[in-house]
């Protein structure tokens, strides 16, 4: 058994961790409730935009005109990765690089063994693994993106996406991230960026006529294209990367919370065994006391 010494070295060597990791909670949870407001007002815009566009590029008419619609044959594939910089949020980057993995392996094994599957990191805990595991990563530091993340400093990483979709670098880009759902709880995304996709039709009751739309396009298609393209696909990415802070935040709280709660229930272990350990010294003390009384009687 440890010494009372040792145990009580343990003892606060414990308590000091169980006040950072309490500090840290309070810190993610003030920083979550900023960012899931920004997340939860942003969610909406951000999903009609993107229900427009994909209503815009399932008009087979418009496809020709419109650059970000067009599918060709995968030679080359894009996935970018968003995690955090910092660590201390259980497997949050874990799970996402893992899920990255699964997508390369899986989705576009024959282009991996190849080496056409390229992956731009945006955090560095993402950017640290991929180039350390030697995988083929795209030039570039984003790593700033999930610091304080702002539609301005987005907007020239989503440029850089779609010119090299634009200009045949990549046929398909993909984005893996965790969407935030709530503190406890991030939901594991992999969503195609470009090119855009189209709406899904609904299946509908054959006895009820189709509906059909007939579009207007003010000022007009080309205009459309050319400006309101462009800005969804920036704020999809923009929207990305505030869900994967709002996750990481609440990630660590979560996970520093059961730390502290792991620390606590540490503590106590602790101070039984000094309760213990200072119980038989005490015991050992009367014995030896009342062993010399004896022979000093006898």
């Amino acid at each position: 058994m440890a010494s009372l010494k040792e145990i009580r070295t343990r003892i606060a060597s414990v308590t000091s961790t169980r006040q950072i990791t309490n500090a840290m909670k309070m810190v993610s949870a003030a920083k979550l409730k900023k960012a899931q407001d920004t997340i939860l007002m942003m969610r909406p815009y951000a999903n009609k935009l993107q229900e427009i566009l994909s209503t815009l590029s399932s008009n087979d008419e418009g496809n020709d005109d419109n650059p970000y619609a067009r599918v060709r044959n995968l030679e080359s594939v894009l996935i970018v990765v968003v995690t955090s910089n910092r660590g201390t949020c259980g497997a949050f980057n874990t799970n996402v690089i893992k899920r990255a993995l699964q997508v390369s392996n899986e989705k576009y094994s024959h282009l991996m063994s190849e080496g056409k599957v390229y992956f731009m990191p945006i955090g560095k805990k993402a950017h640290d693994f991929f180039v350390k595991k030697n995988y083929r990563v795209i030039e570039g530091n984003y790593n700033n993106l999930v610091d304080h993340p702002n539609f301005d400093i987005t907007v020239p990483a989503a440029q850089i996406l779609m010119d090299k979709f634009i200009d045949g670098t990549f046929d398909n880009i993909e984005i893996v991230y965790n969407q935030f759902k709530n503190a406890a709880v991030q939901i594991l995304t992999v969503e195609q960026f470009l090119p855009i996709q189209k709406l899904e039709k609904k299946k509908s009751d054959a006895r009820l006529k189709p509906v059909q739309y007939d579009f207007i396009f003010e000022p007009s298609k080309e205009f459309i294209i050319q400006e309101l393209i462009p800005k969804s696909l920036k704020v999809q990415l923009y929207k990305a990367l505030i869900d994967s802070v709002a996750s990481e935040h609440g990630a660590r709280m979560t996970s520093m919370h059961k730390a502290t709660d792991n620390a606590t229930e540490i503590i106590k272990e602790y101070k039984l065994q000094y309760n213990k350990a200072r119980q038989a010294a005490i015991t050992k003390e009367i014995l030896e006391i009342v062993s010399g009384a004896e022979a000093l009687r006898g």
